[in-house]
């Protein structure tokens, strides 16, 4: 089953120890990687930053233009009431059918801030509980979205060609 999974950490550079967790677990079998993201906020900065390795560079830029819109609109438009409002609600719509929802997008805007970082995950064939024991320690929060088949499918469609 493929899932949408973001990973928040107390910590600027957890999502990063993270990811590297997350790697040797898709070596060890536990998971597929279909494609990532990671969000750093160190204190004293104006805005997070993101890296995007491209796990499979087939898809590629389709996952980029995920990780864009959702990281775009949640941490670079201004805070201010129905400006974020209203680029939630574009995102939102955006990945309509695809199980991310208006209120995980919410979510994460509020959990993820300066001081924390987090790891965006598109998985297939994982296991969320035996990777979760993996990330012990790290002050790690999760919000998951398990997609179906259908919502899989949108996903693929509208982000990963």
């Amino acid at each position: 089953m493929t899932a949408f999974t973001v990973w928040k950490f107390d910590d600027p550079r957890g999502a990063l120890q993270a990811e590297e967790l997350l790697k040797r677990a898709q070596t060890d079998g536990l998971v597929k990687i279909l494609d990532h993201a990671v969000v750093t906020w160190p204190t004293g900065q104006a805005r997070p930053s993101t890296t995007h390795p491209h796990d499979e560079t087939v898809r590629g830029a389709g996952w980029g233009a995920l990780w864009g819109l959702i990281v775009g609109a949640l941490f670079f438009v201004p805070v201010i009431g129905g400006v974020a409002g209203a680029a939630i609600g574009a995102i939102s719509k955006a990945t309509e059918g695809t199980g991310i929802t208006k209120e995980q997008l919410e979510r994460i805007r509020v959990e993820v801030t300066e001081g924390s970082s987090a790891l965006f995950a598109v998985t297939d064939q994982g296991d969320l509980d035996r990777l979760g024991e993996r990330f012990t320690g790290l002050h790690s929060k999760l919000i998951a979205t398990d997609l179906t088949a259908e919502e899989r499918k949108a996903l693929l469609e509208t982000f990963g060609g």
